[in-house]
């Protein structure tokens, strides 16, 4: 049986502070990398004895979170790993249990649930059916407030007009950007990234967008390596001396295609990236990025379903918009 002792043995605290982070303690001061690590270990270990506190009526309620990647996909994409681990912690502290199910819309384990969270991008179809299946429903990292659900999202707009200001600051005007096309979970819908579409028109409002700078692809570092290589070779000497791009996975395939053409990055060719997972502190030179708060998106998302359960008569469909960070590494100047 798992003890308090067991994860204060692997993070290195003592067991006093093990438990009153388990007890979700505001008054402790610990950072929330502490906070995030003593829950991932007591999850890993299937210590449970603290996170979970009965409701008034006797009863455990359950939030069913549904991701739309397959598990192993999801460990290739950190930012859509950390968004989930921060939803259970949360669930967890507000004595919750668990239903975690991988791009299964299906699964007959959704039923079983007092509440959904869905994570990632859902057709109408596909959204219209969750809902039929709860109306407690939340859907995090996806616009959805129009189609009448409460959902969770970042700032897209404002984050990319920091990025293209930093650079024309610096009296850049020749701006790159590797963009990520997504489609929905049944792939009924293709979907326009929100980055592009502010980039491209923050850009044409002041005359300086140039389509020939814009390269898109699939999220993945392959992608991205595949299409810097494009841009290298059809722009040569015209290559822009700044990019934006969508997301750490695409910008660790564009850095890698920038260093084997010997293109100096921040010299010749500076990178701001967005999501800010730790992949952009494990590459050289570590890259420059938006910071998107993942584990906030979390709380927020859990905090949602749980006012949905506690005032079902008087809630009605919200959205929670979080702002953002630039974080500038050595991949820019």
């Amino acid at each position: 049986m798992v003890t308090l002792k067991d994860i204060a043995q692997k993070t290195q605290l003592s067991t006093a502070t093990i438990s009153r982070v388990l007890k979700d303690d505001a008054s402790l001061s610990v950072s929330p990398d502490t906070r995030k690590k003593v829950f991932a270990i007591a999850q890993e270990l299937g210590y449970t004895k603290h996170l979970t506190k009965q409701q008034p009526d006797g009863n455990i309620r359950k939030i069913g979170i549904l991701q739309w990647y397959t598990e192993s996909k999801e460990l290739d994409d950190l930012y859509y790993y950390s968004i989930r681990i921060s939803l259970e912690q949360r669930a967890f502290a507000l004595g919750y249990d668990i239903v975690r199910c991988f791009h299964d819309t299906d699964s007959p384990l959704l039923k079983e649930v007092d509440a959904l969270i869905a994570i990632g991008k859902f057709s109408q179809h596909q959204m219209a059916e969750l809902a039929r299946l709860h109306k407690q429903l939340v859907f995090v990292d996806f616009d959805t407030l129009a189609d009448g659900f409460s959902c969770v999202t970042t700032d897209f707009k404002r984050s990319v007009i920091q990025v293209i200001d930093h650079y024309l600051e610096q009296g850049i005007k020749e701006i790159g950007m590797i963009a990520g096309q997504e489609e929905t979970y049944d792939k009924e819908v293709t979907l326009l990234d929100p980055r592009l579409r502010t980039f491209k028109q923050y850009l044409t409002d002041r005359n300086l967008y140039q389509e020939q700078f814009v390269f898109t692809g699939s999220f993945t570092s392959q992608s991205g390596y595949q299409l810097m290589k494009e841009a290298i070779d059809s722009l040569g000497n015209n290559l822009p001396p700044a990019f934006f791009i969508a997301n750490d996975s695409l910008a660790v395939g564009a850095l890698r295609a920038l260093q084997e053409a010997q293109i100096a990055v921040p010299d010749r060719v500076q990178i701001i990236t967005f999501n800010d997972t730790p992949i952009t502190k494990q590459v050289y030179p570590a890259l420059s990025s938006i910071t998107v708060f993942t584990e906030e998106m979390g709380i927020q998302a859990v905090d949602l379903v749980d006012t949905m359960l506690k005032k079902p008569t008087t809630y009605h469909p919200r959205m929670v918009k979080l702002g953002t960070q630039l974080t500038l590494r050595k991949s820019s100047l």
